[in-house]
């Protein structure tokens, strides 16, 4: 039950910009890395990254498990390390010269589940094979929320 939960948190996590993106429109859209780029030409992390998005996805999923009686700063971290994944995807994915918002199965997914998970693995005592299952279910979980929130036009793209 409490993967369960680690897993919505998870999901809340990295679905939250994508919602706060929706709810405020352009207001607060700002890329992260102000458009900086690396001697490649490539920015630091692309267009969709921004302070508007972490900012959502740190108070959503520390809401979230103020409502499941989590203990808050354990959700605030794993939500923290969601976000630096999805930056070091992101970071990836701009070295790789893919444009932002592109996609990348297993890139776009595995970086902000495992490494939130490894980060808090201690305090949440989880064992390897729990940590593997919680990053394929988040992956199956992730394919198929996507598709989802782009059918309620939540998301400018079905992945």
């Amino acid at each position: 039950m409490f993967e369960l939960q680690l897993l919505l948190l998870l999901l809340i996590a990295n679905g939250a910009p994508i919602v706060a993106r929706r709810l405020f429109g352009h207001y607060g859209d700002s890329p992260l890395d102000g458009g900086w780029c690396l001697r490649d030409g490539q920015p630091l992390f692309g267009k969709s990254k921004t302070l508007r998005g972490i900012l959502a996805a740190l108070l959503l999923t520390t809401l979230v498990a103020l409502m499941m009686d989590m203990i808050w700063p354990l959700a605030l971290l794993l939500a923290f390390f969601a976000m630096l994944g999805d930056l070091l995807s992101s970071f990836i994915k701009r070295r790789l010269t893919m444009p932002t918002s592109s996609r990348a199965l297993g890139l776009d997914q595995i970086p902000e589940s495992l490494l939130p998970l490894l980060a808090c693995r201690s305090l949440f005592d989880l064992s390897w094979p729990d940590l593997v299952l919680l990053v394929l279910l988040f992956l199956l979980a992730d394919l198929l929320l996507s598709r989802w929130l782009y059918r309620l036009h939540i998301r400018q793209h079905p992945y």
